[in-house]
């Protein structure tokens, strides 16, 4: 139980100019947009911040989207991993690495550079503590990232936290598009 989903019959245009531009990019007007229907202004804010991240930029997409899955998974939000492990699958990554971002397997797992463990690592330790960032991690992202990719990563994986717990609190429900999928990394709730 959460709030209601305003449909496009009863938007204002304000409205409708941030759903286009969401479906635009999703192929489908996505739940968590909807709950926005009740705060346009925010809607369209948050409609810019995802489409800032969800590109290539000072990351690829892609790398951003392992960012996404593992912040999400951790926080629990089953909305938000099904939803961006379907990107994933979009973007080329395997099905193999996306069950392997669950828990520690990317650690030891063979479809992860260094690189990639790194930013994964950072993403676990702002899940847990962003004040205690290790010296050791700080090091292995500056050996493989520039300020700019690792300013990209944490406004990445902190947005994404967010937004898996905005969802989770507002009760927002998977699209029918997406029931009976046996997603690959499951939350516990």
């Amino acid at each position: 139980m959460g709030v209601s989903y305003v449909d496009r019959e009863q938007a204002d245009q304000e409205t409708i100019a941030f759903y286009d531009r969401s479906e635009a990019q999703f192929e489908m007007l996505l739940n968590i947009f909807k709950v926005f229907g009740h705060a346009p202004p925010l809607g369209t804010v948050f409609t810019d911040l995802v489409m800032a991240i969800l590109k290539d930029a000072e990351l690829p997409w892609t790398t951003k989207e392992l960012l996404i899955v593992k912040a999400t998974h951790a926080n629990q939000c089953q909305y938000c991993v099904v939803q961006h492990e379907a990107v994933s699958k979009r973007l080329g990554i395997s099905e193999e690495k996306i069950a392997d971002i669950g828990d520690d397997r990317y650690k030891t797992s063979p479809h992860f550079t260094d690189a990639e463990r790194a930013l994964l690592d950072l993403t676990v330790q702002i899940g847990i503590d962003a004040n205690r960032v290790s010296d050791e991690l700080w090091e292995r992202l500056k050996s493989h990232y520039t300020e700019p990719q690792i300013v990209e990563a944490v406004f990445t994986i902190t947005q994404y936290i967010a937004i898996s717990k905005f969802g989770d609190a507002l009760g927002v429900e998977l699209e029918p598009v997406f029931s009976g999928m046996d997603p690959i990394l499951h939350v516990s709730h």
